[in-house]
């Protein structure tokens, strides 16, 4: 096996080498085209020339060396910068739709300026989807005088815009936005009543930044657009209480993965009484039991600081990847109740769910999609597999010099803090800029307090405003500058040594330059390298290390502090631990990639189904169907009214599909059975509810008429992100729980005409 994935990978190897071959061959083309004599109207003028060329059919392909060589002098007179080599090999791989892996200080911003020009050229638009609100605004006004130098608009879509500001940021020939708001603004485009409240165009051509976040740890969050409703008081409060009486072991047990919880025989027992139910597993109590698993679950496996954290008195989730507040997001169904109750706080209300969209499937309504990160080598199966987009590795300007230490591996987390700050204290001393990257808010502070107490100052960065974070992570590179960060993924930002002072730079770079230390393992590869990337910028000198407890998360989990029968001890072990944790994040990634194949079989029918349901949707709203204004109100109003329904019951379906391997079938394909019996029964629904409201209409265009019968968009709607739970609890046991609520879906199916809708 070792040999074929050998040989694999040097085919893979020399086929990359050939590809940077040909762009090598194209840059020396593109740098031939010296436009330097040119003055600002004849660069102007050829831009203009190459925009009819493109909007008359000539393939974009033939266009490439002259708009390249445009762009590059534009870049030099606008904003005296001068593309490398290797940036433009790189806008070449982007233009082709791969995606490229660039080392972090790379130059990635520039680099997409190219393809982005070239493919708006034609005049259908280009979005250039960024991780947050502050990177989409920064890159549209840094690179937005190249653009317009050469006769192309552009903006960046925010989130707070009106709709009006939405409608020309989208109009503007490339559009800087976070894929989460070009999510959103879909969302209200697949309700809108009428075409003038829609503000994306047709989707045409997608650059994605920072694309392993947003393609592989996003893909699967689902956003969520809602009818909004008021703050509503709920019993959570007492659930909550009960749950906090119930101890581990006595009253409910974990599973393996410590993913779910579940009660015991003398847990339900003593909830029984707690509560004064009788039989907690009685059918009329199965809301009762359903709000009790939500408080427990939250109780017994959320913590504070490091899922989530209390601020203005509001629950904010953290995001796993990135340890960084997670905006707009809220967990499914009764848990966030449960967890605002856990915290002694008022929930707000869901409200009925509208749409949905995964940003996986956002993304793939773009015909053409290209992407850059500096990490993707590490998961390039992965984004073969689900997007069918290949890696290509662009070399770097200048060589990396970093020096990546093997793992420190401690007994304990103790020894682990201690050795820590110990480090840091030795290395601050000498005036080395150190940058550390830890796993949780709460392990920040702990930190940040033991390193004050030995008399080193340090700057945190856990959850602050974005343009803040910036503000301090370029000055990360500074003389004797200590930075403890959570997670690194999307910050954008470069550290440059001596925060871009040469003179700074040069002692910094006597010392070793950034010295980044990692206070854990992640379950992938790609986030610890996310980390020493920050390291090493542009041929620079670092160093990289990562300190390891066999107490930690991952090395519980998978049994590591069982097989190492060293006793506690201040001092690290041996290195060869550290091939051992490399493949245990290999196996995971693989985990997790089987598990996302498989989540994608619920996710993917649903989506399907959409589509096909939104195409009908938009011809009636673009008016290309046969229908006076009264029909296309009430087919449009129904459309939605049902595709809402469809979705509550697919979610049902969802929360407990995987019991039907209790009966021996297939649980997806169980899924898609009684989803797509569903689905087939919408148009007729569609058609019988459209024909009554027409005859009580009595054929009324007069839209007042419309409002008195409830024909109308919701007076309000909210927008969010709901946490993937499925993914984390993929990993279930059978438990009297769970087969109760089996057996009473069974129960309930011909009392409800469930398998009929």
């Amino acid at each position: 096996m070792n040999i074929a994935v050998k040989l694999m990978q040097k085919f893979k190897d020399r086929d990359t080498q050939n590809k940077l071959k040909v762009y090598q061959d194209k840059v020396e083309l593109i740098r031939k085209r010296d436009l330097e004599a040119w003055d600002d109207r004849q660069l102007q003028a050829e831009s203009l020339r190459l925009q009819e060329e493109a909007k008359s059919g000539t393939p974009l392909d033939e266009l490439l060396i002259d708009a390249y060589a445009l762009v590059c002098e534009a870049a030099k007179r606008k904003l005296g910068l001068q593309p490398y080599d290797v940036q433009i090999m790189a806008a070449i791989a982007l233009h082709e739709r791969f995606l490229i892996e660039q080392h972090t200080g790379e130059g990635k911003t520039l680099s997409a300026v190219m393809p982005a020009y070239l493919n708006a050229l034609t005049g259908k638009g280009v979005h250039v989807l960024t991780f947050n609100d502050y990177l989409a605004k920064r890159d549209a006004e840094w690179m937005g005088p190249i653009y317009r130098f050469l006769g192309l608009t552009v903006n960046s879509a925010q989130a707070g815009m009106s709709l009006s500001e939405k409608r020309e940021a989208y109009a503007k020939d490339i559009t800087y936005v976070t894929a989460k708001e070009a999510g959103f603004d879909y969302l209200r485009d697949t309700i809108a009543l009428s075409e003038a409240d829609t503000v994306h165009r047709p989707f045409h051509y997608v650059i994605v930044d920072e694309a392993d976040s947003l393609l592989l740890d996003e893909a699967r969050v689902p956003l969520v657009i809602s009818g909004d409703s008021p703050s509503s008081r709920s019993d959570s409060f007492r659930f909550a209480e009960v749950a906090r009486q119930l101890k581990q072991a006595e009253h409910y047990d974990f599973d393996e993965f410590q993913r779910n919880v579940y009660l015991n025989e003398a847990g339900a027992a003593k909830a029984e009484s707690l509560l004064g139910c009788g039989n907690l597993y009685d059918s009329h109590n199965s809301h009762l039991l359903t709000a009790l698993n939500c408080a427990l679950h939250v109780e017994s496996l959320l913590k504070k600081d490091i899922d989530y954290i209390v601020r203005d008195g509001k629950i904010e989730l953290i995001e796993e990847y990135t340890g960084r507040v997670a905006e707009n997001r809220y967990l499914p169904d009764g848990l966030q109740a449960a967890l605002t109750a856990k915290e002694g706080l008022q929930s707000i209300a869901g409200g009925k769910i509208l749409g949905t969209i995964t940003i996986q499937h956002f993304i793939s309504l773009y015909p053409q999609i290209c992407g850059m990160t500096a990490t993707a080598h590490a998961s390039a199966m992965d984004f073969e597999d689900i997007y069918a987009l290949q890696v290509v590795q662009i070399p770097p300007n200048r060589s990396n010099i970093r020096i990546d230490h093997p793992h420190r591996i401690y007994t304990h987390k103790e020894a682990k803090l201690k050795a820590l700050v110990q480090e840091i204290s030795a290395v601050h001393r000498t005036g080395r800029p150190i940058l550390i990257g830890t796993s949780s808010v709460e392990e920040s502070d702990m930190l940040a307090e033991a390193l004050a107490a030995a008399g080193v100052s340090c700057h945190v960065l856990n959850a602050k405003n974005d343009a803040e974070e910036a503000g301090i992570i370029a000055k990360a590179g500074e003389i004797s500058a200590v930075t403890v960060s959570t997670n690194m993924a999307g910050r954008g930002v470069d550290i440059r040594l001596g925060g871009g002072d040469p003179a700074q730079a040069e002692v910094v770079a006597k010392l070793g330059g950034l010295y980044v230390i990692g206070t854990h393992v992640n379950e992938s590869v790609r986030i610890d390298d996310q980390l020493r990337g920050r390291s090493g910028r542009q041929g620079d000198p670092g160093a990289s290390v990562f300190y390891v407890s066999l107490e930690d998360e991952l090395m519980l989990r998978f049994g590591i502090h069982k097989t190492v029968r060293a006793p506690k001890q201040d001092e690290a072990l041996e290195e060869v631990l550290s091939s051992k944790i490399t493949s245990i994040q290999r196996i995971v990634m693989g985990q997790n990639f089987d598990i996302h194949k498989e989540l994608n079989g619920y996710s993917d029918m649903v989506e399907d189904q959409r589509r096909i349901l939104y195409a009908e949707r938009l011809r009636i709203l673009k008016g290309e169907q046969p229908l006076s204004p009264a029909e296309q109100r009430v087919r449009l109003f129904y459309i939605d009214e049902l595709w809402a329904d469809h979705l509550a019951y697919v979610s049902y379906l969802r929360e407990g599909i995987h019991l039907e391997s209790l009966a021996s079938r297939n649980p997806i394909d169980e899924f898609h059975s009684q989803i797509t019996e569903a689905y087939e029964q919408i148009p007729s629904k569609i058609n019988s509810a459209s024909e009554d409201m027409l005859e009580r209409l009595e054929g009324s265009n007069d839209p007042a008429e419309w409002e008195k019968f409830g024909l109308k968009s919701p007076a309000s709607t909210r927008t969010y992100i709901i946490n993937d739970q499925y993914l984390q609890n993929k990993r279930t046991s059978w438990t009297g729980t769970t087969v109760f609520a089996y057996w009473l879906r069974m129960i309930a199916k011909p009392i409800f005409k469930l398998s009929k809708y």
